[in-house]
This record gives structure tokens, C-alpha cells and sequence, in this order.
């Protein structure tokens, strides 16, 4: 079996980088090779990328720049790191990949930009290539919300330009989530976030063992 490429989904607050870490330690005592990444800031370069995208004012750039940049993020990813380990062997788990920007930049924004110009942008970044399994932690985004500026309090940096959105650009990412999971269901599996932690993982297990059987 060729080393799967799985990408977690979701909006604010939905538990992305607790369930990572849990399924990567249970991969890893697995005897599994893992890289655990993310979009954006999964390299140097995405770093800087990400410090513009998620920090500082939410009426800084649109929804065209937001795209152009997150592709531009995204492309560097897949060459510098993704592709390269896949190729090695290694397991790659990713905190957000190209569904973000379609349910961010698409559909929360209510459909402002093009679906057609973000599927342009993905050919021309990354190709045919799409992820073996995509985990998507849908929550309510009130929720959500609240857990993510919870979590924000004890962070030096703040990284809640998404969050500083009216409650309406959440609800439209929530749905989008679900529209790409309705699309997509074989790639796709959505998973509700608002149970506990340990509930939400044996969820996840059984999905990897199902797809991987590990």
C-alpha cells in the first residue's frame, strides 16, 4: 500500500489539532513513518504566509488575494514537503489542505469568487492530486466559536482573523463543508466534533483501520 496523504477538516474551533496529535500517536506506536503538517505554515516560507492569512484585521485582503495566497502556500507544501515524503514512505497528516480554501474563500464568502477560478488555481498548484481520506469535524459554529476564542486567551499570538467574522460567514463555511463532503463521499467523511475527546478519536480509529487497517 502506497503511504496515504489524510487531511483534517472543519471550521474554528472543531478540534483539528487535538485529534492530529492522538491519531498520530496511535500511528506512531503503530510502527508508522507520520509527518504531521499543516496549510498554511507547513514550511518556512508557509510561515510567513500563514502570520498574513490569519493574523491582524479581517478587512486586510478579499477573498481573491486570500486564494492566491493560500495556493501560493500550497504549492510550496506539496513540493517541498508532501510529495517528497509520500514518495519516501511516510505517512502525511495535514491540519487543512485544499478543501479550506473552497469553503472559506467559496462558500463562506457566499460564492463572491469563482468556483471555476479556485479549481483553475488547484490544477495549476497541484495538479490531479487529491488526499486518500478527508476528516471533517463538523461542529456548530457557536460552538466552535467559543472553544476557539477559549483557546485563543492563553496564546501570546493571536491568530483570530477567522474568528472576528460575523456568525454568518461561519454558518456558510459549516454548510460548504458539508457540500464538499456530499460531493466527495468517498474521499470525504464527516465526523460531529461537539462529543468528547476520546469519543471523537475512537471515531477516527475506526475510520483510519476501516480505509487502512491499522
Amino acid at each position: 500500500m502506497k503511504a496515504p496523504f489524510i487531511t483534517f477538516e472543519g471550521g474554528e474551533g472543531s478540534g483539528k489539532s487535538t485529534q492530529i496529535s492522538l491519531l498520530c500517536e496511535y500511528l506512531k506506536g503503530k510502527g508508522v513513518d507520520v509527518v504531521v503538517t499543516k496549510e498554511p505554515g507547513g514550511t518556512q516560507i508557509g510561515v510567513e504566509l500563514r502570520r498574513l492569512l490569519v493574523q491582524g484585521s479581517i478587512d486586510k485582503m478579499d477573498a481573491n488575494a486570500e486564494a492566491l495566497l493560500f495556493f501560493a502556500d500550497r504549492r510550496i507544501h506539496m513540493t517541498q514537503l508532501v510529495w517528497p515524503a509520500l514518495e519516501n514512505g511516510q505517512w502525511v497528516v495535514s491540519d487543512r489542505f485544499a478543501d479550506s480554501t473552497t469553503a472559506y474563500q467559496y462558500y463562506a464568502y457566499n460564492k463572491r469568487l469563482s468556483k471555476e477560478d479556485i479549481d483553475m488555481l488547484y490544477q495549476f498548484a497541484v495538479g490531479n492530486f487529491k488526499p486518500d481520506l478527508t476528516i471533517i469535524l463538523d461542529i456548530d459554529p457557536k460552538v466552535g466559536l467559543a472553544r476557539s476564542f477559549k483557546k485563543a486567551e492563553g496564546m501570546k499570538t493571536k491568530e483570530t482573523r477567522n474568528e472576528n467574522r460575523v456568525l454568518e460567514f461561519h454558518q456558510n463555511l459549516r454548510q460548504g463543508y458539508l457540500e464538499i463532503a456530499k460531493n466527495e463521499p468517498n474521499r470525504c467523511v464527516v465526523l460531529n466534533a461537539d462529543q468528547t475527546v476520546v469519543a471523537l478519536h475512537q471515531e477516527i480509529l475506526a475510520v483510519i483501520k476501516e480505509r487502512f487497517g491499522i
